[in-house]
């Protein structure tokens, strides 16, 4: 589940989110454990907000990681040496219907990075609890 899962613009890696106050947010590097205060004016993204551009529809994230999951094999993905038109085919596996216009090489890039932090972490469960909420309230047939 990425709910609670932080990116932090000007801070690398990816944050859990700890506790909120009044201005400020205490935030967890998965990485490293190491627990710091985010200001109101850090530019904070939670992964559960984030979608992807397709040609229909936009998908979440969430959608996204758990189809990066199975294309991958639940393991992380090393795209450090893969040139750009090899990663647009290895995306394309992952969503097919992605806007190669508005989809960048950086945001597969970083895509497949958060992927790797999160498996890294030990995250592997991406689906948004409100898709599990709305699955669990429809009546079976």
């Amino acid at each position: 589940m990425i709910k609670g899962i932080l990116s932090i613009a000007g801070r690398p890696g990816l944050y859990k989110l700890i506790q909120s106050g009044r201005g400020s947010l205490i935030v967890e590097q998965l990485t490293t454990g190491k627990r710091l205060p985010v200001q109101q004016r850090d530019r904070v993204i939670s992964l559960a907000d984030v979608s992807m551009y397709t040609n229909g529809d936009d998908v979440q994230l969430s959608e996204v990681l758990t189809s990066l999951s199975e294309v991958a094999g639940g393991k992380e993905v090393d795209v450090k040496k893969v040139e750009d038109e090899g990663l647009r085919e290895f995306f394309a596996k992952v969503l097919p219907d992605y806007d190669r216009e508005r989809v960048h090489i950086s945001d597969i890039r970083k895509l497949l990075s958060w992927y790797n932090q999160l498996i890294a972490a030990g995250i592997t469960d991406f689906s948004d609890p409100a898709d599990n909420e709305a699955a669990e309230s429809e009546p079976e047939a």
